[in-house]
């Protein structure tokens, strides 16, 4: 029986990976995290259960806790999802981005490659490290186009400058030392269990409540949405079928701009909690977050040639769903919302410190 070695499955995609390789695979499944704020093993109901599943807490910046996690459970694919992903968070505090995700990545990339040395020919070339990163590290688009696998790296904030170095030393360590790697670039995700700092389940909960829905600038910021699930199963496939050395951009042919997002929500809200609409009367715009990239939009055709992959969920049916789950599911984000994130606004100190917020 196989193993995977999945950092970050405590977190939003992470944990939708393996509670789907528990679901529908029979590998064994090792689930190393840290365990941060936007972690919650409450994610992964029932794992704790299955006898293929394995849980670390662990920090991907500390080696020797690395080897020894290589050494006991013996796994023949890393997928690399472990990260500090907050935009907003990486510009009042970038240190722990440039911590975490590159130094941590590095940390990870040396305990990967002494790990598959050591292994027997056969198990070698059948070895996989897979990078998860973000369509973030492309930079801004204008109003046409769309990010490729060649498109040119141009990061603008501390967060994608520092995955944009990650993406870097994992393309390095496959050309240096032949360590057989893959590369995945997404677009935004949402859906279940996302911590409720980012913008879906940010608007759902405060429209629960009766909250200003807050919009940066005028809302018109555009990116291409991904459904969590329909994200982990292109990453499934990456990993068992992608071509060594080779990156693939996933995303979900969903462009839409903030404000069209935010309406959207409001709509199922109105539909599906009718006692405090009409809810697009709470939303309020606020000053924009230094260095707003305009538009994201990803160019999926790779993934969907070579390997057969398609978004199963349109925008409307993954919101839909994504509402619906947060209607049913009260006591998970209740007890998030009760610990260390109560729906404030981030990013706003370094703004405030250079003078880019009025």
């Amino acid at each position: 029986m196989k193993c995977i070695l999945v950092t970050g499955g405590a977190g939003f995609i992470g944990s939708a990976v393996v509670r789907q390789l528990l679901a529908e695979t029979d590998l064994r499944v090792v689930n190393l995290d840290k365990l941060t704020y936007a972690a919650n093993l409450a994610s992964l109901p029932g794992a704790g259960d299955n006898p293929r599943y394995a849980f670390e807490q662990v920090d991907i910046c500390d080696g020797e806790a690395l080897r020894r996690v290589f050494a006991r459970h013996q796994p023949d694919a890393v997928m690399h999802l472990a990260a500090e992903s907050h935009v907003d968070r990486s510009i009042d505090g970038p240190g722990e981005f440039i911590q975490t995700n590159i130094v941590g990545t590095y940390r990870l990339l040396e305990a990967a490659r002494g790990h598959w040395s050591a292994l027997p020919d056969d198990r070698k070339a059948g070895f996989r490290f897979h990078h998860i990163s973000t369509d973030e590290v492309f930079g801004s688009l204008g109003a046409e186009g769309f990010f490729t696998e060649t498109t040119a790296y141009s990061p603008n904030s501390p967060y994608s400058a520092s995955k944009a170095s990650s993406d870097h030393m994992v393309r390095a360590w496959h050309e240096t030392y032949g360590l057989p790697v893959v590369l995945t670039n997404c677009s935004n995700n949402y859906g279940p269990y996302h911590f409720p700092e980012k913008l879906i389940p940010l608007v759902i909960l405060k429209g629960l409540a009766g909250q200003p829905l807050p919009v940066y600038g005028a809302g018109d910021n555009v990116r291409d949405w991904l459904y969590v699930e329909d994200h982990a199963r292109a990453l499934r496939l990456v990993v068992e079928k992608g071509r060594v050395g080779e990156s693939y951009n996933i995303g979900g042919h969903n462009e839409r701009t903030n404000l069209e997002v935010v309406r959207g929500i409001c709509a199922l809200l109105d539909e599906m909690a009718p006692a405090g609409a009409p809810h697009d009367r709470l939303i309020t715009f606020v000053a924009d977050r230094p260095g707003h990239d305009k538009r994201y939009a990803i160019d999926a055709d790779k993934i969907e040639r070579e390997l057969g992959w398609r978004p199963q969920e349109t925008f409307e049916t993954g919101l839909r769903k994504t509402v619906a789950w947060y209607l049913a599911n009260r006591p998970w984000w209740e007890a998030v919302q009760n610990g260390s994130y109560s729906g404030e606004r981030l990013g706003l100190e370094s703004a405030a410190k250079t003078g880019s917020v009025a």
